[in-house]
């Protein structure tokens, strides 16, 4: 098997190329953009409410070590349970020791990137635990046995006679149903699970530090039925996630739903503290709260680029960045795809193994502009590619090769030594494979700008 950069390269190639792919991807997107920006318009000072926003998660970031304590301490004052993973591997640990502990064989979810990033639908399935989606879009990847495209739309490569055939197949619906009806039919199906589960999973948008809360926003109602039903509920969250106060909702909720969908609000957004109380009639006996790591600690050591983590994943970034709209969000081979993803995933998962998704990009700063947070995502991307330079990450062919054009580019002899013919020569033999794989080689001029100059300016006068 080859590198997952070469595979990277490998996949873009097929899916730049696959119209109908960038068709589905560009209209879904191409939708949602068209909300979002009616969306932002009705913000009367965006660029405040950013620059806000940015100062609360830097404030975070700068004392996290403060608000995470902050938070378990409250947390736990409801009856609430904190556990701390601080990878993969504890995560599993820690959420199959609580579903053994109550003999529990059934588990209904609601959206959590967190839940993709430590696989624990496949880990409980190999455990022989049912582990079933209730997000309509994930429910539908998970039938497909997929991964989520985007983070906020799990299905967004898809098209509706993709799902109604999909529903045909597996539920004998009408091939031609509409979103209306598949919905309905989902919403059949999962229906009863959410009576059955012993267990609900989800993740959380935000943690509060100042309530002991968890925030959590969608627009199905799937979230608030996972919490509401089963005796025992576990929320996994990234450390990140953290906000100081419950006051600060007020500006993350609007901020999060109209970047991501262009909605004031999301439908349904709840908070939640802690277990049942005595004096309350419906939510769960038990409730855990599991605060993953896993890499999180070693971006915030990167001082540059520890902005990575003020992310409230919005994915408005993914959306107007050219290269996911041509290569989509399964290409990445990550949790978090597009820019944002190419950001954090080198520090989480390895340089050596995705620094290639720092090069992955444009740089045209398009995600830069939109982010609510104002994360300076392009800027993080080239800091990304000096520390691969610097960690001696770079193969030695690059390394051979920039030393020859700097050295070039530093000396005019050395540029001007080789005439057009010999350039243009080295170019086509050289880079024919590579650069000029899919486009025609630009010619180099037979004469160097130096020489021209020199030509123009030692003419005769008239």
């Amino acid at each position: 098997m080859g590198s997952t950069a070469e595979e990277f390269l490998a996949v873009s190639a097929e899916k730049a190329f696959d119209t109908e792919h960038r068709k589905i991807i560009n209209y879904n997107i191409d939708k949602y953009q068209h909300s979002v920006d009616r969306g932002l318009s009705r913000l009367i000072n965006l660029d405040q409410a950013k620059k806000k926003g940015h100062a609360i998660k830097w404030k975070v970031m700068e004392n996290l070590d403060k608000f995470l304590p902050e938070f378990e301490s409250n947390f736990q004052k409801n009856g609430g349970k904190v556990i701390w993973a601080n990878d993969v591997a504890e995560a599993q640990r820690e959420i199959l020791n609580i579903i053994t502990r109550a003999n529990a064989k059934t588990v209904i979810k609601s959206k959590s990137m967190a839940t993709e990033e430590i696989h624990l639908n496949e880990f409980l399935n190999s455990h022989q635990i049912e582990s079933l989606e209730s997000d309509l879009g994930e429910y539908i990847v998970q039938l497909l046995g997929q991964k989520p495209y985007h983070i906020v739309t799990p299905a967004m490569h898809l098209s509706k006679e993709d799902i109604a055939k999909l529903f045909h197949e597996r539920f004998g619906t009408a091939v031609d149903a509409t979103p209306e009806q598949l919905t309905l039919k989902a919403r059949e199906l999962l229906r009863e699970k959410y009576l059955k589960a012993d267990i609900g999973i989800t993740g959380a948008n935000f943690i509060i530090a100042d309530t002991g809360s968890i925030a959590i926003s969608e627009n199905e109602g799937n979230a608030r039925l996972t919490t509401t039903f089963p005796k025992i509920q576990i929320s996994i969250v990234g450390i990140e996630k953290m906000i100081p106060s419950i006051t600060d909702l007020d500006l993350f909720w609007p901020m999060l739903s109209t970047h991501g969908t262009g909605q004031n609000l999301t439908v349904y957004n709840t908070i939640l503290s802690g277990p049942r109380q005595t004096n309350e009639s419906d939510g769960p006996e038990e409730m855990y709260v599991i605060l993953l790591d896993n890499g999180r600690t070693n971006l915030l050591a990167q001082k540059d680029q520890r902005q990575g983590l003020y992310c409230i994943r919005c994915g408005a970034c993914l959306n107007v960045c050219p290269i996911y709209k041509n290569i989509g969000g399964h290409t990445y081979d990550t949790t978090y795809s597009g820019p944002i993803g190419s950001i954090i995933t080198p520090h989480m998962r390895g340089m050596d193994k995705f620094k290639h998704l720092s090069y992955a990009s444009s740089l045209c700063g398009r995600c830069t502009e939109v982010c609510p947070v104002k994360i300076d995502i392009h800027k993080m991307l080239l800091l990304n590619r000096r520390d691969s330079v610097t960690e001696g990450l770079n193969a030695k062919k690059e390394k051979w090769g920039w030393a020859l054009w700097k050295k070039g580019m530093l000396k005019r002899k050395l540029t001007d030594f080789f005439s057009g013919k010999a350039k243009n020569f080295f170019l086509k033999t050289f880079f024919k494979k590579t650069w000029g794989r899919l486009r025609e080689m630009p010619p180099v001029a037979e004469k160097s700008f130096s020489a021209q100059w020199q030509e123009e300016q030692n003419k005769p006068e008239e």
